[in-house]
């Protein structure tokens, strides 16, 4: 798809999301078995690609359609140039995107094992240094939708929340998991959280159950208004105030789970912002996330299309 009409799809979206996010670099290696404790191995292959858990985010949403802005943290360095170079291509907003002289652009150190797990070591670098929250808030104003992690300072999440109206909605995807104030938890609708990070949550407002349902069922009771826990290929569980149900999982041959769960953040949000209720979203958004895995990468695995999709029985279409 040529930038012309990229601008023309994104142009016909009137709801903006806006991602309030990391930014890295991402050097992927690539092993037959990820390495033990004091173990060395070597990697068949590395290669660099953009990365970050909100430039991932952002760019899942907006080549399907999503009118994004981002606000991110980088270096003044070529990594920043490798690693916004796909969000530059696919027309999100990086206006809001600040180059900081004193600091490297984020890097994340991801190994790939043979069935296409991952570990993940960070280098966060520009992505906690928020001098001035002041211009990010003001951006919420404009926002119909958005979204925020755990890879920037738990200060930016409380303070992006603060701004938020009765007419906004906060995606808030807590991975990883970061001492956020509570009242932003419970301004989250939905909290995204793998089953780990829901425990993890969970504990932050002083609870401790184990099993996921319960989790579930705690993270409600304590005033969240609803979440989403991601389940890799068993789908997600949904929990409102309607109760808890099951999102399955188009189940298909993983290459490589790197930026899944981001790509099913981004297209949870884009549904949102379109006006689906959260089985709508989470439906479409387990179908994005699946397809993510059939590919190498984060970002060059996210679809510019929703043609070809996987289904929930893992056909096409």
């Amino acid at each position: 798809m040529g930038a012309a009409d990229r601008t023309s799809r994104q142009a016909e979206s009137s709801t903006e999301i806006l991602v309030v996010g990391s930014v890295n670099l991402d050097l992927v290696l690539t092993l037959d078995a990820l390495p033990l404790p004091g173990e060395t191995l070597y990697s068949r292959s590395s290669r660099r690609s953009p990365g970050g858990k909100g430039a991932n985010q952002a760019l899942a949403a907006a080549r399907l359609g999503g009118r994004v802005r981002l606000a991110a943290r980088v270096g003044q360095d070529s990594e920043a140039d490798q690693a916004l170079a796909l969000l530059r291509e696919d027309g999100v907003d990086l206006s809001a995107v600040e180059a900081l002289a004193e600091h490297a652009t984020g890097l994340a150190i991801v190994e790939v094992d043979a069935q296409g797990e991952n570990s993940i070591v960070l280098v966060p670098g520009a992505n906690l240094v928020w001098n001035d929250l002041g211009q990010t808030v003001a951006l919420v104003a404009d926002a119909d939708i958005f979204v925020c992690q755990g890879e920037i300072p738990a200060e930016v999440v409380d303070a992006v929340s603060s701004a938020c109206s009765p007419a906004q909605r906060l995606l808030l995807n807590l991975a990883p998991v970061i001492p956020v104030r509570s009242e932003t938890l419970r301004c989250a609708d939905p909290l995204v959280v793998n089953e780990h990070e829901g425990r993890a949550v969970l504990a932050l407002l002083g609870g401790d159950a184990v099993e996921e349902a319960d989790v579930m069922r705690d993270l409600l009771d304590a005033g969240v208004r609803s979440v989403v826990m991601t389940l890799g290929p068993r789908g997600a569980l949904l929990g409102d105030a309607d109760g808890l149900r099951q999102v399955p999982s188009p189940q298909v041959e993983a290459v490589d789970t790197t930026g899944a769960g981001d790509a099913f953040v981004g297209g949870l949000a884009l549904r949102l912002a379109a006006g689906d209720d959260l089985d709508q979203a989470a439906r479409f958004a387990a179908r994005l996330g699946a397809a993510a895995v059939t590919r190498d990468g984060a970002q060059p695995s996210y679809p510019r299309t929703v043609d070809g999709l996987p289904s929930p029985t893992g056909i096409a279409g």
